[in-house]
């Protein structure tokens, strides 16, 4: 079923005009270390935008912090601290969804396993272009989030929060590699980082950093 292929744990260019960079980067991998560190848990402002510089280009999502703040919060705190530079595009699935948010360094998956979350309640609906936090079942999400490529409205009902919507950049988002047959196995993943994956996977594309930009 299309619904176990985004839930987590499952073993299973150029743009102008698009902001500025806030230029926030750790001193240290030790944030990174330590999910329940206070600079991992900082509030987002109401709106903010995250600019991806990947391998298939550039695009930009815009959160919206009350359309699910605990998410809006946790996908902030990663951003800032550079979570999601040199990760992959793990989970392709053409007309459904793009998923991301596995480390490529298992020390920093192994303390990220369990940080959970609490739900949001669902504000708004799984179109295409919205970001959203994977789960995998009531009060689990971590760090793995779905960019969702078609009416998927129907994850609405079952939990799926989204907290932004791709605004620049969806042509991109659209054409990340897909041609995998099967998909990589996250337990994998966390045991073995970006090393598994460049061996197994070597097309997948590549997020080389995510920056809070200002408009």
């Amino acid at each position: 079923m299309r619904r176990l292929a985004i839930l987590l744990g499952t073993t299973a260019i150029a743009a102008t005009g698009c902001g500025k960079a806030d230029g926030y980067r750790p001193t240290s991998r030790a944030a990174l270390l330590d999910p329940r560190s206070v600079e991992m848990r900082a509030q987002a402002p109401a709106t903010y935008r995250a600019r991806f510089e990947t391998s298939a280009g550039r695009f930009v999502v815009q959160v919206t912090r009350a359309w699910a703040p605990g998410g809006a919060d946790r996908f902030y705190n990663l951003v800032r601290h550079g979570f999601f530079d040199g990760t992959r595009f793990f989970r392709v699935l053409p007309g459904f969804v793009v998923q991301f948010g596995l480390s490529g360094d298992p020390a920093i998956s192994a303390r990220w396993r369990e940080a959970v979350i609490p739900d949001d309640p669902v504000q708004q609906h799984n179109t295409p272009g919205t970001l959203t936090f994977a789960t995998a079942g009531p009060n689990t999400r971590t760090t793995q989030l779905f960019i969702n490529y078609g009416d998927n409205t129907r994850l609405d009902a079952q939990g799926f929060a989204p907290l932004g919507q791709v605004v620049e950049g969806m042509d991109v988002v659209e054409r990340i590699y897909s041609g995998y047959e099967g998909t990589p196995d996250q337990g994998m993943i966390q045991l073995r980082g970006n090393a598994y994956l460049a061996a197994q996977f070597p097309r997948l594309d590549t997020i080389a950093s995510v920056t809070i930009v200002t408009p």
